[in-house]
């Protein structure tokens, strides 16, 4: 059985805005927690060698939302940086640390701690390294409502805090379910699948608590509700539904290809038009891949983050399925930075991967009404999502086929990306919505 699994990393740690932000505390608070006089660099400490920090932007993203100076995928004013602490040598305490306290043997003296020297590595934020998405916003805003289409997103991922103050208006529901009677009303199958299924479990049980944190993460880049206090999703949940289906699950997030093909064919067959895969596997499943090929909906799937060291590398030569089938209703993204550069770990592939978005130190919706970072094209796959969502829900005229022309034709070029993605540029959520199309 082939194992799909997530392409995000776990939730940043330490310094970076506590990294899980509960609803009770401000931006100031936080701000104040991690950040020394004036400056907006956050340093983790000497035991800690993740890449952290940053400090939030100006405030000019969405007044209304406490947190969204930091979404700099969203808007980027240069005001970030990121700061990496290596250690300059490498250090052999471990090797004899966990021999404490005397014995009858003649053995070495108890080490003290280790003293190490640390090197740091600045990057710097690039203003205008972003989506492009307060124009796109007013723009969409001032369409009546009557004139945009209502579409639903198929998360297929882990599951979703569906009771998330911010996701609690963005999930799609079941018509034709009673919800907790224990009976199948609508025929379709599935009892009480009144927001989606689990296929990994086979149950209406669609959240269980962090391991559910990507798949909830993910629905917040999509569909957060604007202006209500925490952060800003890029659609809006007035017009754009998220059907969680999870296909992974466990402290991993493993799955199927079983699992994935099933909720698959449930998303089509219940009004999905577009679906979100940041997941994948090096092991091409032909079951899977006719499946994506014969569907209807737009796919939109994360590039996949690198090898077992964390490089990203040329999928155009060693494939990540589904992200590198190359059919027309799909679309690969890979990540980036805030400085414009790919990430790191991001895969990339001049013919195999489509286009590049924001996918670094996203601040997003978290378990239990809290907020946290993560990184990976896992989360860079969404951006993409939610702006086709919005540019369908908007364009009326277009047809999914047409969507994914938009999104790839309007991409800002960026030199970084040159002979990296199809399209050479990263996502542009206002250059789509008026891809081809003059609004006056």
């Amino acid at each position: 059985m082939k194992k799909y699994h997530f392409f995000g990393g776990s939730m940043v740690s330490a310094c970076l805005l506590a990294a899980v932000l509960p609803l009770s505390v401000s931006a100031a608070e936080a701000q104040a927690n991690c950040f020394e006089g004036n400056t907006k660099t956050a340093l983790c400490s000497a035991s800690d060698l993740s890449a952290l920090a940053i400090g939030p932007g100006m405030p000019n993203l969405s007044i209304n939302d406490r947190y969204a100076d930091y979404q700099w995928g969203l808007k980027n004013d240069g005001e970030f940086q990121l700061v990496q602490m290596t250690a300059s040598f490498r250090s052999l305490d471990s090797i004899y640390g966990q021999r404490k306290g005397r014995s009858s043997s003649i053995s070495l003296p108890d080490l003290e701690p280790g003293m190490l020297e640390y090197q740091s590595k600045v990057i710097q934020a690039v203003s205008g390294i972003d989506i492009n998405i307060l124009p796109a916003w007013d723009q969409y805003d001032e369409k009546a409502p009557e004139e945009k289409r209502q579409v639903v997103v198929a998360v297929i991922d882990t599951g979703i805090d569906y009771s998330h103050p911010e996701l609690q208006n963005a999930m799609w529901t079941n018509p034709g379910e009673i919800p907790g009677d224990g009976i199948d009303n609508d025929g379709n199958g599935y009892i009480d699948d009144i927001h989606g299924w689990n296929f990994y479990t086979n149950s209406p049980t669609l959240y269980s608590g962090t391991e559910d944190s990507h798949g909830t993460h993910t629905a917040g880049t999509i569909a957060a509700a604007r202006g209500t206090g925490g952060v800003a999703g890029i659609t809006d949940n007035q017009y754009v539904k998220l059907m969680c289906l999870k296909a992974l699950g466990g402290p991993l997030g493993i799955g199927s290809s079983d699992s994935v093909i099933r909720a698959i064919q449930y998303a089509e067959a219940n009004g999905a038009s577009i679906c979100n895969l940041s997941l994948g596997t090096s092991a091409y499943s032909e079951e899977l891949a006719e499946t994506i090929k014969n569907s209807r909906m737009l796919f939109v799937i994360a590039s996949g983050n690198g090898d077992s060291k964390g490089q990203g590398y040329d999928t155009d030569v060693s494939p990540i399925y589904p992200a590198s089938l190359p059919y027309d209703n799909v679309i690969s993204v890979a990540s980036l930075l805030f400085d414009g550069n790919l990430a790191a770990s991001s895969n990339f592939g001049a013919v195999s991967v489509d286009i590049a978005a924001p996918g670094s130190y996203i601040l997003s919706t978290a378990p239990g009404g809290s907020y946290a970072f993560m990184s990976g094209t896992s989360m860079a796959a969404p951006m993409v999502t939610g702006t086709a969502a919005m540019v369908y829900s908007y364009r009326t005229d277009l047809a999914l086929g047409d969507v994914k022309t938009a999104l790839l034709a309007s991409a800002k070029p960026l030199e970084s990306l040159s002979g990296k993605v199809v399209s050479g540029g990263m996502l542009d959520a206002y250059g789509a919505l008026n891809y081809g199309f003059n609004p006056e």
